[in-house]
């Protein structure tokens, strides 16, 4: 029995494009199309008025002009939010927050291997000290991407202190960019935000926190966002980092996200190699989505 082709979007809209005109079928079908692939009623029925708009003012019935239009207006929409990682201080400190699973120590591994190859100097603080496990991972992720690491020097040591000693190492050795990981769940969700906003208050004593960078796992959608919201509420976020945007069936919480939270997409991760974290390019990632 032969496997099926898996849905996407790209694929959804390729079929809807090629028909000879644009009549009401089209309109169900793309509205239908959006909703699968995530972007949430409200963007699109948003995405969707606009659209109809359009196309009555240019009296075309033509579904390449559609393509184009749909193209062009998600470009639109991301790009209203600047995606450009602000890393000009030294060092500069990025915090790193989302909840456990989402693929958050792998992200700092491919965050750092990102900043190498642009021949910056890293060193990444494992503060996640309630999990030894994520330590060891985070030490092997860092190596693998030519980075420095700061462990705990014992075992459950406050992850405030493990972030301040890293930021201290960073301003010893001439380290560009600290990158420190954070616990993804403690027992309270309560304790949780108070063990980040005690860290965040160590750290800005000794600089200024660049980046505060929430990961969410694009393939759980509004489910995982629904899960963040404590951070985006208690963190200070500054960027979003979408990590298993392997195709376009959950393309569309890459719009969704954004406006439901009003905070730019920094980085996405689109495999489970260590060169998979790319920098987030509205034009880029509307071409790929639509065609």
């Amino acid at each position: 029995m032969a496997e099926r082709t898996p849905w996407s979007l790209t694929g959804a809209l390729r079929g809807m494009f090629a028909k000879k005109t644009i009549d009401a079928e089209t309109w169900e079908d793309l509205e239908d199309a959006l909703i699968k692939a995530d972007f949430g009623s409200d963007v699109t029925d948003a995405v969707v008025s606009e659209l109809r708009a359009k196309v009555a003012r240019y009296n075309t019935t033509d579904p390449a002009d559609l393509q184009r239009m749909l193209r062009e207006g998600i470009e639109e929409r991301l790009a209203r939010l600047d995606p450009t990682l602000r890393l000009s201080e030294r060092p500069a400190i990025v915090l790193v927050v989302g909840v456990n699973g989402v693929g958050k120590t792998t992200t700092i591994g491919k965050f750092a291997k990102f900043l190498r190859t642009y021949n910056r100097s890293v060193l990444i603080g494992a503060a996640d000290t309630f999990r030894a496990a994520a330590v060891e991972q985070l030490a092997t992720w860092a190596e693998r991407a030519g980075a420095e690491i700061v462990r705990p020097q014992i075992e459950g040591q406050d992850p405030a202190s493990v972030a301040f000693q890293t930021v201290e190492r960073a301003k010893a050795t001439g380290a560009e960019i600290v990158i420190i990981d954070t616990a993804g769940r403690l027992q309270t969700k309560g304790g949780l935000m108070d063990e980040l906003t005690k860290i965040r208050r160590v750290l800005e004593k000794q600089g200024p926190i660049a980046e505060v960078l929430l990961v969410l796992d694009a393939t759980t959608g509004q489910n995982g966002l629904a899960q963040a919201e404590a951070f985006i509420e208690h963190a200070g976020v500054t960027g979003l980092v979408l990590t298993k945007l392997d195709g376009s069936a959950k393309g569309g919480f890459v719009l969704a996200v954004q406006e439901k939270t009003g905070i730019p997409i920094k980085l996405v991760g689109q495999g489970e190699g260590i060169n998979d974290l790319t920098g987030f390019t509205p034009h880029v990632f509307a071409q790929k989505l639509v065609g």
